[in-house]
């Protein structure tokens, strides 16, 4: 037991120093050249170029930050049987591209349409929020009305549109690397920080209203506010998401990561801390793949993710881990 404890503590603390250490600077810039010079250098030693490209490193310091924000939030999520949202959000995101798109007239993930994109998460968090509070619905019919409503309107404003021809509709449903632009990295660290920072304050509440809402409303605690937090929280990883997973796949990290960390730990904190490890083993390790193979990155990580899962419930059966213990 010590020694799972241990491992996982020098897997986080590994991942935490590369992110604030590494990711961190090149997302806000302060990298220095020499370091990407140093890299291709290094990279070219083992048989590959990947190091050498300023879109490989956007592309894989995202893949870095959903690694994390996607299983701490999802750990939320799946707790709570909501694991739907994700999928919901990122529909409503998509209309927002779609948007975006005829007033902008971007191309890509440019990050107009991401702004775009997250403004329309913002609204289609609230809108589920509202929904649920005001209709007296069963849980997953707000979630339901929000899935198929938001892709409606984007495919009605696409079909209005002409087609969108100026953006790849491809890189939006299924993920893409090449369109990640600097400006994007920058604004997924900004909202990494963001999720992090308010998950790490209001961990307590957000853990106490996870397990025992009523309880919490009779502990006079502002369970509306902190429901809507953790939705809005919710809509900026997924925006931030999709440009390496696509619409299609977004929900993926949000849940796979977790499921695969439930089948060995018995912890609340414990899940959540190894669904990191996986969520960060599966982005990283699919990006690489989609790059050495062409294959589409957004499929890859997750095929990875799945895998990772398929292994736990195995290790789980078998009686290894914490669970087993």
């Amino acid at each position: 037991m010590r020694r799972n404890t241990l491992v996982r503590r020098l897997a986080l603390g590994s991942f935490a120093l590369a992110i604030v250490f590494l990711f961190l600077p090149i997302a806000f810039g302060f990298m220095p050249v020499r370091f990407f010079e140093t890299a291709c250098v290094v990279g070219r030693s083992f048989g590959t170029r990947m190091a050498c490209y300023g879109f490989m490193w956007n592309a894989l310091t995202t893949a870095v930050f959903i690694g994390v924000v996607g299983p701490v939030i999802g750990t939320y999520l799946v707790h709570r049987e909501m694991a739907l949202i994700g999928e919901t959000l990122a529909h409503a995101a998509f209309a927002g591209v779609a948007v975006g798109t005829l007033l902008f007239s971007g191309s890509g993930w440019s990050p107009s349409l991401l702004l775009s994109a997250l403004v329309a998460g913002v609204v289609g968090a609230l809108g589920v929020q509202y929904l649920a509070e005001r209709t007296g619905s069963y849980g997953d019919v707000p979630i339901a009305i929000m899935l198929t409503g938001s892709f409606a309107v984007g495919t009605l404003v696409i079909s209005l549109g002409g087609g969108l021809a100026t953006v790849d509709i491809n890189s939006i449903l299924f993920g893409s690397i090449a369109t990640v632009s600097g400006g994007n990295v920058l604004l997924m660290g900004v909202l990494s920080l963001v999720v992090v920072a308010a998950v790490a304050i209001t961990y307590k509440p957000l853990l106490f209203i996870t397990f025992d809402e009523e309880a919490a409303r009779v502990a006079r605690f502002n369970v509306s506010g902190y429901n809507a937090m953790l939705i809005l929280l919710t809509a900026m990883v997924v925006v931030g998401s999709m440009q390496i997973l696509g619409v299609i796949l977004v929900a993926a990290m949000l849940v796979v990561p977790v499921a695969a960390a439930s089948q060995v730990m018995n912890g609340f904190r414990d899940s959540l801390y190894a669904s990191v490890v996986v969520g960060e083993v599966a982005a990283v390790t699919g990006l690489m793949a989609s790059w050495r193979y062409s294959l589409a990155p957004g499929a890859t990580i997750v095929v990875v993710a799945v895998a990772v899962y398929l292994l736990a419930v195995v290790a789980s059966n078998r009686g290894i881990g914490s669970r087993g213990r």
